[in-house]
């Protein structure tokens, strides 16, 4: 874990990247988000979901990728600006919903088959991605899958690394744990790991 004092990115800090540029990740041209996203898509398992939650979707970029293989989507994040230009690219698919939300201190209400954590985990710090984790587990149906994808270079900004985020979420796939570790891929700057909730 980086050595500073836990803290969380608030959202004042994405309202200034956005403000600064319409897509500062370069979400809707880079090849390297191309071809991530394919990947992610590709490690579902399933070709459909009932109601499928994103956490931190940004631009909306993945998400209209997401949408044809959900019954219900909703997409969540915490920059106003953001959500605005992901509500128009997803304006053919009214099965799609955005809110503003400041995961974990809100959070939806109602159970989802699919949770999906792209790129978002390493903004907070342990405890709060501790809670973080608590809740969606919570929120997964039995059977449920999570899929994290995350950067995995040190960002100096972030609270933690991609990697801390995965193996903190790991560690519910431990023997006797509620979850089961159904897939790992590691590429040269991003890791993606996909778990399923356990039987009750």
């Amino acid at each position: 874990m980086n050595p500073n004092q836990p803290y969380n990115l608030p959202p004042a800090y994405f309202d200034d990247v956005y403000r600064a540029n319409d897509d500062p990740w370069s979400f809707e041209t880079s090849p390297y988000e191309h071809d991530k996203y394919q990947a992610t898509l590709a490690a579902l398992p399933r070709p459909y979901h009932q109601r499928a939650l994103e956490i931190g979707c940004s631009l909306g970029v993945l998400t209209a990728q997401l949408a044809p293989r959900c019954q219900e989507l909703l997409a969540v994040d915490v920059a106003e600006a953001a959500l605005a230009r992901a509500r128009h690219r997803c304006a053919a698919f009214p099965h799609v919903q955005f809110r503003r939300m400041q995961v974990p201190d809100e959070f939806p209400a109602g159970q989802f088959e699919l949770i999906l954590v792209s790129e978002v985990g390493y903004y907070w710090d342990e405890p709060t991605l501790r809670r973080a984790a608590e809740t969606m587990f919570d929120a997964l149906l039995p059977g449920g899958q999570l899929l994290l994808v995350h950067w995995t270079p040190l960002v100096h900004d972030y609270p933690l690394t991609g990697d801390e985020v995965h193996e903190l979420f790991l560690e519910y796939a431990r023997p006797g744990g509620i979850a089961q570790h159904l897939l790992h891929q590691r590429q040269p700057t991003y890791r993606l790991d996909l778990l399923e909730k356990k039987p009750a």
